[in-house]
């Protein structure tokens, strides 16, 4: 999907959301979009900010009080035991910019991620309630603010979530931002009547091989599937959805909050989610890909030169993928923006997907 001056510009659906069956894709596929849901979650907190719910500065222990005894690994710590006090307390602007402290646990960062792992924080059939409590009961992995690693802070975020608004995560999201913008096959599962519509998701034969060309089906085990309704609403990378709903989410950032009939965000907001949050010298460094010059604002990642091959209109662009290849990226600058789902493990990119950019950018930029 390709969009210019927020207008749909070209659509193009190919291959199989099936390769079995040989079925092929369609623009009602439902895809799982893993991390992509990540700036749902951002916006919906974001929504909550305008609503004057919590400040951006305030310590996460404030709303979640199991965090009130946190510490912090020691620089260099050769086992979770080693341990010191907090110099600062995690914010909720840090939770949304991956530098409040917190890990993930399944990319082996540090010596805290088996921890992750034992405590089973991201098991399916946990809640956002207890993801909370198994993680405040984990040393973070360094001094909040002092560096930027992807975890399961919007995990949290969605407690949060459910904490200011009364609400399930599930029932906010319908009522602020699925329902407004009409993305009508959005959700944390997949109702029956869809299940046909649903992809299939792959993975190189060789995983360690992402250029392997064999594709073999990549069962839902470590998210418990998406056919039936499970307990946890992760808020890290729980949603499924089509790219035509995703479109209409990043038509409304591109209008800076704006949708048909209504504004579901503020122009500063906005403005303020696609600026810098991180301190001066902090860098993304994402264990999936390699994001040279990227720095983080309110849920999205900001670039702040061009990648190989690309204008300097690149500069600013903001954007997030999914584990299983959903990328979507807009430019002020440019006016542009695009989407490319695809259902093929592991990571944001597929070797396909920077060429891809590079390309949409060429278009727009020919002199």
């Amino acid at each position: 999907m390709i969009l210019k001056d927020n207008k749909i510009l070209d659509t193009k659906y190919w291959g199989f959301m099936d390769i079995e069956s040989a079925k092929p894709t369609q623009p009602d596929t439902i895809f799982r979009i893993f991390s992509n849901t990540k700036i749902i979650i951002s916006v919906a907190a974001l929504c909550l900010y305008e609503d004057d719910c919590f400040d951006l500065d305030e310590p996460i222990e404030k709303y979640l009080p199991q965090f009130s005894k946190l510490k912090v690994l020691i620089e260099g710590a050769k086992d979770p035991s080693e341990t010191e006090p907090l110099k600062s307390k995690p914010t909720i602007r840090q939770l949304m910019c991956h530098n409040a402290g917190f890990s993930y646990g399944i990319f082996a960062e540090s010596v805290i991620d088996p921890l992750y792992l034992k405590k089973r924080v991201l098991d399916p059939q946990g809640t956002l309630s207890s993801l909370v409590d198994s993680v405040s009961e984990i040393p973070l992995s360094y001094q909040p603010g002092t560096k930027w690693q992807y975890s399961v802070s919007t995990d949290i975020l969605a407690r949060l979530i459910e904490i200011w608004s009364g609400k399930s995560v599930e029932e906010f999201l319908n009522e602020r931002i699925f329902t407004p913008l009409k993305m009508v096959d959005t959700g944390f599962h997949v109702p029956p009547e869809k299940h046909n519509r649903l992809a299939a998701n792959y993975a190189p034969a060789d995983m360690l091989d992402t250029n392997d060309s064999k594709l073999v089906l990549a069962p839902d085990t470590m998210t418990g599937g998406y056919l039936e309704p499970k307990p946890l609403k992760s808020g890290g990378g729980g949603l499924v959805s089509t790219i035509v709903d995703y479109t209409r989410f990043i038509q409304m950032l591109i209008a800076e909050g704006k949708y048909d009939g209504g504004q579901l965000l503020k122009t500063e907001t906005v403005k303020m989610m696609r600026t810098n949050q991180l301190p001066e010298g902090i860098k993304v460094v994402l264990p999936l890909g390699s994001m040279p010059e990227t720095v983080f604002g309110l849920g999205v990642a900001i670039k702040t030169i061009p990648a190989e091959g690309e204008p300097e209109v690149a500069i600013g662009e903001y954007h997030w993928g999914g584990l299983a290849g959903t990328h979507t990226w807009i430019s002020p600058k440019a006016d542009v923006a695009a989407l490319i789902f695809t259902q093929r493990l592991p990571g944001f990119w597929h070797p396909f997907s920077h060429d891809y950019k590079r390309l949409v950018y060429q278009v727009f930029t020919k002199t």
